[in-house]
C-alpha cells in the first residue's frame, strides 16, 4: 500500500509542476524583497 502511494505522489508531482514553481519563485521573492525592505527601513532608521 505505502508503495502504491508514493508511485501516485511521484505521478501527480509533473502534472502540477509548472505552476507550482513559477508560484514558489514568486513567493521567494515576495518574501526576500520583504525581508530587504525591512532591513534597509532599519538601517535607514538607525542612520537619521
Amino acid at each position: 500500500m505505502a508503495k502504491k502511494k508514493k508511485n501516485t505522489a511521484v505521478q501527480n508531482k509533473p502534472k502540477k509542476s509548472k505552476r507550482e514553481k513559477r508560484m514558489k519563485i514568486i513567493i521567494y521573492l515576495m518574501v526576500l524583497a520583504m525581508i530587504l525592505s525591512s532591513l534597509l527601513a532599519g538601517a535607514g532608521m538607525f542612520l537619521y
